[in-house]
């Protein structure tokens, strides 16, 4: 099936051009940036640009749109609803808008759903039924796969796990101190990485980065710690732990056979492994992690590529259910 891709972010829009069948094959990708500060109306003039370039240039006709964005959204009407890191997309009929310009099915999905799809379908979690995959990106959110099926949610928020709150303080994600995001994203991490290197400079000891703490990244973090640095190690033993915690609350509560994790476990999961497996057999009811596989996810770095896709597929494959 030849499908259309849009994957919509806060700082760039790629929208491409798929063959899927018993996998994604990306044929075409073209990108912008979304300069949010230009509003809505300029990315989605872009948007439809991009995909009349594509839908012109296939070879065969193309059955259907998928649309990966961030919440929150409507995935049942199709509505884009004011999204953080999309201001401007204020109740934007973003399916609606696709298929009246092209006149085939379109879908939208929240991107870590979409994301799950992807993994469940042809990644880490194929052949199960019950899945969760968290991002471990710039943030932390879940897709569920449960009982074979997608679960959203009534408004479209199941799978919100970065604001599960593990510490009464710690550092900032989601708008929430000591937050499962907070502990566990790619910004968290740096967060917890800068308030332990004051605290043990307090304690007189000597930390070896050079980045200030608005510099400190997670990648460089891990760069340190894969050379053996006692302090980036100590770091990602913590965010480890943490992360353990949360998935510890994951499993007691949906008890899924894989937990599949991409961003910053994809990179570092030698670095988090051990200190997250202990979290989770401390926490965890046995019954729920005794069988349960924690996996890095397996489609990489293009996975936003693929999950835009993926929208489509799946899309179609429940219209046809109906």
């Amino acid at each position: 099936m030849r499908v259309l891709g849009l994957d919509v972010g806060g700082t760039k829009c790629a929208v491409l051009l798929a063959d899927a069948g018993e996998k994604i094959e990306i044929i075409r990708k073209l990108r912008f940036e979304t300069r949010t500060e230009l509003g809505f109306e300029y990315a989605r003039h872009m948007l439809l640009e991009a995909a009349e370039a594509l839908i012109r240039e296939s070879d065969v006709p193309v059955e259907a749109i998928g649309v990966s964005c961030g919440g929150p959204l409507n995935s049942r009407s199709g509505v884009v609803q004011s999204p953080p890191n999309l201001p401007g997309w204020d109740e934007v009929p973003i399916v609606k808008i696709l298929e009246d310009a092209f006149g085939i099915p379109a879908f939208l999905q929240n991107d870590a759903n979409a994301c799950a799809l992807v993994e469940w379908k042809h990644g880490a979690g194929r052949g199960c039924a019950d899945m969760v995959f968290l991002t471990m990106g710039t943030g932390m959110g879940a897709g569920i796969i449960a009982d074979g099926r997608l679960l959203r949610g009534a408004r479209d928020m199941a799978g919100e796990v970065g604001h599960l709150r593990l510490e009464r303080d710690g550092p900032v994600g989601y708008g929430k101190a000591g937050s499962f995001e907070g502990f566990t994203s790619g910004g968290g991490i740096a967060r917890l990485a800068a308030g332990l290197r004051r605290e043990w400079t307090k304690e007189g000891r000597s930390i070896r980065w050079k980045e200030t703490d608005a510099e400190l990244s997670t990648r460089a973090l891990g760069d340190y710690a894969k050379a053996g640095d006692p302090d980036a190690i100590r770091v990602f033993e913590i965010a480890g732990a943490y992360l353990g915690e949360g998935i510890a609350l994951i499993a007691d509560v949906l008890n899924p056979e894989r937990i599949v994790i991409g961003g910053v476990y994809m990179r570092c999961k030698k670095l988090l492994e051990a200190s997250m497996w202990r979290a989770i057999r401390r926490e965890a009811l046995p019954m729920c992690w005794e069988d349960l596989k924690v996996l890095p996810a397996e489609t990489g770095e293009q996975i936003g590529d693929f999950a835009a896709a993926m929208v489509a597929v799946y899309g179609m494959e429940n219209r046809r259910q109906q």
